[in-house]
């Protein structure tokens, strides 16, 4: 969000940047390295790379240009600080590691159209298994993904799982199990919980695993294919016919695969589409000649040209450790740094990596593609942003608000029979979803069920600082009536921001009416400063989805929160209640029993290897568990 110009120290319209600034840049090297914007507080606002520092720092002390970015820049630049490096490749890496650790305002930031899951292979256990996760971590195990459909990976994963036997329990259960469990009576798992298994065997499974999520699925089957006549041949016929159907579950899995190209290539595919500062890059992942997944990313008001949008582009996308490096990255322009990048990802990758712009053939035409699904993505989300400012006008009109509200924030409070309450406000940006400005709030103040004074405080805490960090929404929507109402803006008289709209949201209710013939229900009401009735809009309004749609939301996420609290209040409580068991022997305990329960019933001695636990206090633990 960009502060007011106003309120921040320019920096001259001159061409001619401060005194202290030019003296600092004369002792800047016109080598190769990185730079580091900063405002008048010392926030680093924009990370770089540049072959010669010198040169490229003086553009933005001399005014930059009239792109829209830059002038943002130029106006809040009060420093600057430069790290010289040996070569361009080196100053590659320091801009990579330096925009992860700053998040600088100004930098090209990703963010996915979407949520997308990868398939992890913990090839570091000593008895790996294969799962889905939407985290990316460094612990040694093997990624393959990113995937767009969620659905499609966990029918794969449910097809490999029909096919090799691997084991799919956490750690805890795995290392605490005495019998093999249902998996491996329906022959789905070599329980090498319990069972002595061949370490050949699982390891050769988990090779044809990760083969199939390579996209190697043809060498996979030809093995299976060998495999199966040579059961047929020796009267396995058992055998042969669950090799056989094993073989027509892998082929089915391979049909719904799209083949882009016959040569079998690993690429990342790049296409860009914009109209003006708007702009949208699509990249296809095409893994041994199939289009596996893709990946859409959205950016507006970017008026820098297309090559410099494809380098930023291309910083944060291969910035993660574990990203899957092609063969081949295929662009739609050509980029200033195109050699060094290749050999940036070649050393990481530990095999060479081409980064081309192709001008015919398949190559191009995949790029074509690429561009295609750019342009389509742009025009849905465009559809997308209409429909968010049609609702966002029709709650301005039945509401008479000041102005469309782009930005709402909700606040919804959460209290069980007096106990823990906790707050949480969520944010929408044109109808959608704001994640980053999503918050939790734990109450500290209010003793018992006190629903006003719970949402006085969490207001206070939320907007306390908000207008100098211009982080105000345009419409704040109150989970409740008057009273919520009223309690929320004296909060905002007192912190002056009664300019601030705010509405109360009841919930749809029924009448209590014992000789009512049929239940009555009264409709969701919408309470207004000032106003003492409530507006009810019409039960299908796109103004009343919208206010439905942010509130479902703040009542999700705010209860999540407290069944989190809760939970964790309940464990804590049977294993606090022990003298001797602290934080850290209470982590021990669950580490190695995984629950409560197991723990509840494991013998004393089991319990007394953990370390720190005494033969005497397993003995108090047993007792104290033992109570219903």
């Amino acid at each position: 969000m960009l502060v007011n110009p106003e309120e921040e120290t320019a920096l001259p319209p001159a061409d001619v940047a401060p005194r202290p600034l030019e003296e600092k840049l004369a002792a800047v090297p016109p080598r190769p390295g990185v730079y580091l914007l900063k405002d008048r507080h010392g926030k680093i606002i924009y990370v770089g790379k540049a072959a010669s520092l010198r040169a490229r720092v003086r553009t933005y002390l001399r005014g930059g240009d009239e792109r829209s970015q830059v002038r943002f820049l130029v106006e809040r630049l009060a420093d600057f600080e430069t790290i010289v490096t040996a070569s361009d490749k080196e100053a590659l890496i320091l801009e990579n590691n330096l925009i992860k650790q700053y998040r600088p305002r100004y930098n090209i930031r990703l963010k996915d159209d979407k949520s997308y899951v990868s398939v992890k292979v913990t090839v570091a256990d000593p008895w790996p298994r294969v799962l889905v996760t939407r985290r990316i971590v460094k612990d040694g195990s093997r990624y393959f993904g990113p995937f767009a459909s969620a659905s499609a990976v966990r029918d794969t994963l449910d097809t490999i799982r029909k096919v090799f036997p691997l084991r799919t329990c956490s750690d805890p259960v795995f290392r605490n199990r005495s019998r093999p469990c249902i998996e491996y009576d329906i022959k789905r798992c070599l329980g090498p919980c319990v069972l002595p298994v061949d370490r050949g065997t699982y390891e050769e499974h988990l090779r044809q695993v990760m083969l199939l999520l390579e996209g190697r699925n043809h060498e996979v089957v030809a093995g299976l294919r060998t495999r199966m006549a040579a059961a047929a041949a020796g009267e396995r016929f058992e055998e042969a016919a669950r090799l056989r159907d094993q073989i027509q579950a892998i082929e089915k899995t391979q049909e719904r695969q799209q083949v882009v190209e016959h040569w079998g290539a690993n690429q990342d595919v790049f296409g860009l589409y914009r109209e003006g500062g708007a702009i949208e890059v699509q990249v296809l992942f095409v893994r041994s000649g199939k289009l596996v997944s893709n990946r859409s990313y959205s950016f507006d008001d970017w008026e820098f040209p297309d090559e410099e949008v494809l380098e930023a582009v291309l910083t944060q996308f291969y910035q993660a450790a574990n990203h899957d490096v092609p063969d081949e990255i295929l662009l739609p322009v050509a980029i200033g740094d195109a050699d060094v990048r290749a050999e940036y990802l070649s050393e990481r990758r530990g095999k060479k990596v081409a980064i081309l712009v192709p001008q015919r053939g398949d190559k191009l035409r995949l790029v074509e593609m690429a561009r295609e699904n750019a342009r389509q993505s742009f025009a849905e989300r465009r559809d997308a942003t209409k429909q968010g400012e049609r609702m966002a006008a029709e709650l301005q009109a039945r509401l008479r608000l000041a102005n469309a509200p782009k930005r709402i924030e909700c606040l919804d409070i959460a209290t069980l029979q007096g106990g823990e309450t906790v707050g949480a406000i969520v944010a929408f940006d044109e109808g959608a979803p704001h994640k980053d400005g999503y918050r939790r709030y734990r109450i500290r103040t209010v003793e018992g069920t006190d629903d006003f004074a719970a949402v006085a405080e969490v207001l206070r805490r939320r907007f306390r600082d908000a207008r100098e960090r211009g982080g105000l929404p345009d419409l704040l929507v109150i989970d409740g009536g008057l009273g919520q109402l009223g309690a929320a803006r004296a909060v905002f008289a007192e912190l002056g921001l009664t300019d601030l709209e705010v509405v109360g949201l009841a919930k749809e209710r029924v009448e209590r009416d014992a000789t009512a013939s049929e239940i009555r229900r009264r409709p969701e009401r919408i309470f207004l400063p000032g106003r003492k009735n409530p507006v009810v809009l019409k039960p299908n309004s796109s103004a009343l989805f919208l206010l439905q749609r942010v509130r479902d939301e703040a009542h999700r996420f705010v209860n999540l929160y407290h069944r989190k609290l809760r939970a964790r209040a309940r464990l804590r409580s049977r294993l606090d209640a022990i003298a001797g068991i602290g934080p850290r022997r209470r982590r021990a305990l669950l580490r190695r029993f995984g629950s409560l329960r197991r723990i509840g019933e494991a013998s004393a001695e089991e319990l007394a290897a953990v370390p720190g636990v005494t033969l005497t206090l397993a003995a108090q633990i047993k007792e104290e568990l033992s109570r219903t």
